[in-house]
């Protein structure tokens, strides 16, 4: 399998840094306004690649964070009158 290296700029075969541990951590959605399909196309994604590599026999640590303090989320909730929580 090949996985695109943004610092490089080209595709490269995947190895795992640990063995057979394979570490994903993802960027999750900044809820500051209506949901969209955007929001679901990072889960869908990631969880996609996730269950391939386990069937591949990797021992998969997948950690998808869920922003709830941003400044877009303070700015939005700023102009509605609300706190950020209540916006998140």
């Amino acid at each position: 399998m090949k996985l695109y290296n943004t610092l490089s700029n080209d595709a490269q075969e995947f190895a795992p840094a640990d063995g057979k541990t394979v570490k994903m951590y993802v960027c999750g959605v900044t809820p500051y306004s209506s949901t969209h399909v955007g929001h679901a196309l990072s889960y869908v994604a990631f969880d996609t690649l996730r269950r391939y590599l386990e069937f591949l026999g990797y021992d998969v640590k997948h950690v998808q964070n869920f922003t709830d303090v941003d400044d877009k989320i303070i700015q939005r909730a700023q102009e509605q009158g609300i706190s950020p929580d209540d916006l998140a």
